[in-house]
């Protein structure tokens, strides 16, 4: 009997997770995740025989094909009636050539990312199993100024061009430094896609209502977004999940009292947008601050308070934890770092 009850305690054990507190997944099946090459596809495009190659790579992807030319590219839909879509895919596929020339060199391969989405996408269905995961997961490579990640109605798409590496030759340019400053574009890189889409994903499963409510409830609820991507990802650095860079992350440690002694001398319950915008969001540092402080500190204040709060509601599910009123975590996580 001794040793039955030893063997339930270890089975109970390792059914509520492993040994550091994380959830056993082993149960999970989410199929692995593969990352179709749209970009591929559409640069091997022949550009003198645009119509039937688009009307071609359409039945290929159907469930990508129209959301690239009509939403990525702004091209209108793609039909017998409109002309535009043809000349504007033309003429984008004739210009970025060179851009996926360098880009097609650096992601060759996407098994890496697929083991990495795989997992992550693991600990959504963990946490939130009536979550319908994305049907496809797609990589494509679209205009500069378009989207890093989207979610579409039946896909994940990853758009690569938002991924060229810290040094490629268009963000460091005038033209890409206006669009994306270096303290934006040095995100730019391959370790920051999983995070990112991730971040999409936990964006859809709880949507962001926080808009037009106070600063400190608009802080909190980016925050707790960070302390999301912390489970989705626990073996990610915290410089990764923020987008901060470990100096800055040592330097709100070091002077956390400041910061809060900061925000209780103004106005955190003010719902002034171009005040909120000073604090939330990016911006190369905080204004008000010294220039060690980096920009959207009111998300890593937030970020703060939900762990606090976390740290007292251990058994609560993160998925009832997504959805308590924000101001409710505030009151009673009284936040006050020494």
């Amino acid at each position: 009997m001794k040793y039955l009850a030893l063997f339930a305690l270890l089975l109970a054990f390792t059914a509520c997770g492993n040994r550091n507190g994380r959830p056993d997944l082993g149960s999970l099946n989410v199929g692995d995740v593969r990352i179709e090459r749209y970009d591929t596809a559409f640069f091997s495009l022949d550009t003198n025989n645009i119509v039937p190659g688009l009307y071609r790579l359409s039945r290929q992807y159907p469930w990508f094909t129209g959301d690239f030319v009509g939403n990525i590219l702004g091209a209108g839909p793609l039909s017998d009636t409109s002309h535009m879509a043809f000349v504007a895919s033309r003429q984008f596929l004739t210009t970025y050539l060179p851009v996926r020339d360098s880009i097609e060199a650096r992601y060759k391969d996407l098994g890496w990312l697929e083991k990495e989405l795989t997992l992550g996408f693991k600990y959504i269905k963990y946490y939130f199993p009536q979550y319908r995961l994305p049907e496809k997961t797609v990589a494509f490579i679209g205009p500069f100024d378009g989207p890093g990640i989207a979610l579409t109605a039946h896909a994940l798409a990853i758009g690569l061009q938002s991924y060229a590496g810290r040094n490629f030759s268009y963000y460091l340019s005038p033209q890409g430094q206006d669009m994306y400053p270096q303290y934006i574009s040095r995100k730019f890189e391959p370790e920051y896609i999983t995070a990112n889409c991730l971040r999409n994903l936990s964006e859809d499963v709880c949507p962001d209502s926080s808009d037009g409510r106070p600063l400190i409830e608009q802080m909190i609820v980016k925050g707790r977004y960070w302390w999301l991507g912390g489970k989705l990802q626990p073996d990610a650095p915290d410089s990764i999940v923020t987008g901060y860079t470990q100096a800055q992350l040592k330097w709100c440690a070091a002077n956390e009292v400041s910061i809060w002694g900061f925000f209780l001398q103004n106005d955190l319950y003010t719902a002034d947008p171009d005040i909120i915008k000073n604090y939330i969001g990016e911006n190369p540092k905080t204004l008000g601050m010294p220039d060690a402080s980096p920009g959207n500190i009111g998300t890593w204040v937030g970020w703060q308070i939900v762990k606090k709060y976390a740290d007292m509601h251990k058994d609560m599910p993160v998925a009832e934890l997504m959805h308590i009123p924000a101001r409710t975590i505030f009151d009673e996580a009284k936040y006050k770092p020494k």
